[in-house]
């Protein structure tokens, strides 16, 4: 059968994730394991390891997928690249080790989303953005300060608060305006995933997480690991830090 000209479908197919794309959406499974975790561990003192086994054998398995997608493309492994591939694969070890117990697992997985994207960086510079980043480029300009909000939204380092009718914004190193999350959200980068975080204080209500959409996605992509996005920071915002390669015992 001769198959329809592309034009006469009647809807658009996707394109498939890029391998950086693929570990920033993993980083967002990661945050999203974590935030249920620190909910459940918050509202009892013997919690059921069955409430995230499930959630933790997953995140292994998409690991190994998504380190699979960038041996697909076939790239010279030098050393920096072997490095985050190594740090991906500890990480999909220690999901899949850490179904025994809920405290425990909060532990092996607490700096994964800042190590995934730490990851998806340097496979960026290494593979190039051609191969490895965006699939298509960000329709809205991004300013240094939208990119790094992004990052740290990215790393699970970014939630929103409400106390006397006002909206605070925590974040973790760089700091996010509330102005620039608006920002973000008006142009359908981020949303916000009510109720889904950690309280700030013990007896606190639950905060709402700050999350990349798919299109928010697409645009970090496009510029992480570029010169530039370290380069062009603006006054008084501290750039992310380098990637340090993990050390290995002999």
């Amino acid at each position: 059968m001769t198959e329809p000209p592309a034009d006469t479908f009647l809807f658009e197919i996707p394109a498939p994730p890029t391998p950086v794309e693929r570990l920033l959406l993993l980083a967002g499974q990661y945050t999203l394991h974590n935030d249920t975790l620190d909910l459940g561990l918050a509202a009892s003192t013997d919690p059921d390891p069955a409430t995230h086994v499930a959630s933790a054998r997953r995140l292994a398995s998409e690991t190994s997928t998504a380190i699979n997608a960038v041996i697909d493309q076939q790239p010279y492994i030098n050393p920096d690249l072997s490095d985050a591939l190594v740090r991906l694969s500890q990480l999909a070890y220690l999901s899949a080790q850490s179904g025994r117990d809920p405290r425990m697992a909060r532990d092996l997985t607490a700096l994964a989303p800042e190590a995934i994207v730490n990851c998806a960086a340097r496979i960026a510079q290494e593979l190039g953005h051609g191969r490895s980043g965006a699939s298509t480029a960000p329709k809205e300009h991004l300013t240094p300060l939208h990119c790094l909000a992004l990052y740290e939204i990215a790393r699970g380092h970014v939630v929103v608060t409400e106390s006397v009718d006002r909206q605070y914004v925590h974040s973790r190193g760089i700091r996010v305006l509330i102005s620039t999350v608006r920002h973000l959200e008006s142009h359908g980068l981020i949303d916000r995933a009510g109720g889904s975080a950690a309280p700030a204080f013990e007896g606190g209500p639950p905060q709402d997480r700050v999350r990349l959409t798919p299109a928010g996605v697409t645009a970090v992509a496009s510029f992480i690991g570029l010169p530039s996005a370290s380069t062009s920071t603006p006054t008084g915002v501290v750039p992310p830090s380098p990637i340090q390669p993990p050390s290995r015992s002999r």
